[in-house]
């Protein structure tokens, strides 16, 4: 049986890059770590003041429901986190 023919693939070559690479602003974010810790710390003092007194301050009166705002300020210190670069 007669061999058939090498058929030779070409050589890949990238298409010609015509937009130049964009260099990636990073703006100023000195204030992300303060604010994060502040609402980090406001959010534990406020439920750790919650238990120490028995309830009776920061609010008295939304009861049970002071731990959920502290651990909101918790959460929204998490939220500011993500613009830390």
């Amino acid at each position: 049986m007669p061999k058939s023919r090498i058929r030779k693939k070409a050589d890949f070559t990238p298409p010609p890059a015509t937009k130049q690479a964009t260099a990636i602003k990073l703006t100023n974010r000195s204030w992300v770590a303060p604010v994060m810790l502040a609402l980090f710390l406001l959010g534990l003092a406020w439920i750790v003041l919650f238990y120490v007194t028995d309830g009776s301050l920061p609010l008295d009166s939304i009861g049970d429901w002071n731990i959920v705002v502290g651990f909101a300020f918790i959460a929204a210190g998490f939220g500011v986190s993500t613009q830390w670069k």
